[in-house]
């Protein structure tokens, strides 16, 4: 038996990237899969066609996930889809880096909805079915910088910060409801994003890291497939790191 079968998942900003990696990894193991995104674009087309031909039932969504009233609506509408919510993993995030005394008050207020309100949202809409069910994980997508902080991120590394807060509270407010919430940390992980880096700067990531290399989305996906599954059924309120070493 797959370690997610019957199971139906929640993922957040999954049109590509670390989201993609995450709900392509729990597909392969048997779970029905809705996906958000802010748009569905060519890409979340393909992401959804790439899980449909996994033999998984999956359905697209466009999601402005920082809108509480546009999540209530989505997450009516997935269960309404699919009838149950097992898994959801807060992934949808933005950047708008800067130092602290050039930041703006926008770039500031953007992460923070994007990246911190849209997981209360996400959380705050299917807590219900989940206690209803006596059963669910919620994964919240945090960062190394969440733990260590990072010149140039105040916004981002709050964000991240807010979101072991808030998955360490409801884990206490929900565990005996049977609903576990744990964090993923990522390091420096290669998507198509940080791929646009010059290869010296890839270098120079690389030999801070024990393992000498960037993580890749799967590595990522693995990890969130361990806490969307049985096999931790034992852990909540917990921050995994996934980083090669880099924040030890």
């Amino acid at each position: 038996m797959k370690l997610l079968e019957g199971k139906v998942a929640i993922v957040t900003g999954a049109a590509r990237g670390i989201g993609k990696a995450i709900a392509m990894k729990y597909a392969s193991e048997g779970a029905n899969v809705a996906f958000t995104d802010l748009a569905i674009d060519e890409n979340a087309e393909k992401t959804l066609a790439e899980l449909e031909a996994m033999g998984v039932k999956a359905k697209a969504y466009a999601s402005n996930a920082a809108n509480f009233e546009d999540t209530a609506k989505v997450v009516k509408q997935i269960f309404e889809d699919f009838g149950r919510i097992d898994i959801l993993v807060n992934n949808a995030g933005i950047t708008r880096d800067g130092l602290l005394m050039r930041m703006t008050e926008q770039q500031f207020d953007m992460v923070i909805n994007v990246n911190l309100k849209s997981a209360f949202n996400f959380i705050h809409a299917c807590a219900p079915i989940m206690m209803k069910q006596k059963t669910g994980s919620i994964i919240n997508m945090s960062s190394v910088v969440g733990i260590s902080g990072n010149a140039g991120q105040v916004n981002y590394s709050s964000s991240k910060a807010g979101m072991i807060g808030m998955a360490k509270s409801v884990a206490k407010e929900l565990g005996s409801r049977g609903i576990r919430a744990n964090c993923v940390a990522p390091g420096f992980i290669i998507t198509e994003m940080t791929d646009q880096l010059s290869e010296d700067v890839k270098k120079q990531w690389a030999a801070q890291i024990p393992l000498r290399r960037g993580g890749t989305p799967e590595d990522v996906a693995n990890v969130c497939t361990f806490l969307a599954s049985d096999l931790s059924s034992y852990v909540t309120g917990q921050v995994i790191p996934c980083c090669g070493g880099m924040n030890m």
